[in-house]
């Protein structure tokens, strides 16, 4: 065995250890304060899908963070959009794209204009947030959510889905105006 083989072999031997016994922090979608770039503007929010967070900036370098449920592949809404709505126990009907997914979920909805009103059974649950672009709705919402153990997953229709109770705190804090970035 050559000298440079053993030592890197050693080397390797000594760091493994260490990766084995490194873990991913594990996903908590309980809300707190943590620090961010400060290239992030105070009152923004900014969404990371794959990490299943919401974070809303609060000061320079800091932001509250929110866990979050995101839509599923090939539904996610990506880019900047602004809150040009907000509204508490929303009403809810799916669009036609889920409609058309899915007819026999959404049959109840096939060929009327039937909505589904506000309250605890509602799939917007407790408060919403519409997302615009140029003015325009984008159909896409930072919602509650009846299902709580769809936050930290992938399993939406592409809004952004948060528990009830972090989504009325996010709802008092959040102005309508407020820039949202999905990354």
């Amino acid at each position: 065995m050559r000298r440079r083989t053993f030592l890197a072999s050693s080397l390797a031997a000594t760091a493994t250890p260490q990766l084995v016994s490194a873990q991913a922090a594990a996903f908590d979608p309980t809300p707190q304060a943590v620090r961010i770039k400060k290239s992030y503007q105070v009152g923004e929010l900014l969404i990371l899908p794959r990490s299943y967070y919401l974070y809303f900036v609060t000061a320079p370098g800091q932001a509250m963070r929110y866990g979050v449920g995101v839509g599923r592949a090939g539904l996610e809404f990506t880019g900047t959009a602004t809150i040009a709505v907000k509204k508490e126990w929303p009403t809810w009907r799916p669009t036609n794209e889920m409609i058309e997914r899915e007819p026999a979920k959404y049959q109840r909805f096939i060929g009327n204009t039937e909505a589904q009103p506000g309250g605890p059974g509602n799939p917007l649950g407790a408060r919403a947030l519409y997302l615009f672009q140029n003015g325009v709705d984008t159909y896409f919402r930072i919602h509650g959510t009846t299902a709580p153990r769809s936050i930290g997953r992938s399993v939406s229709n592409g809004c952004i889905r948060m528990l009830n109770e972090h989504v009325k705190d996010l709802y008092q804090r959040v102005p309508i105006g407020t820039k949202v970035t999905v990354l």
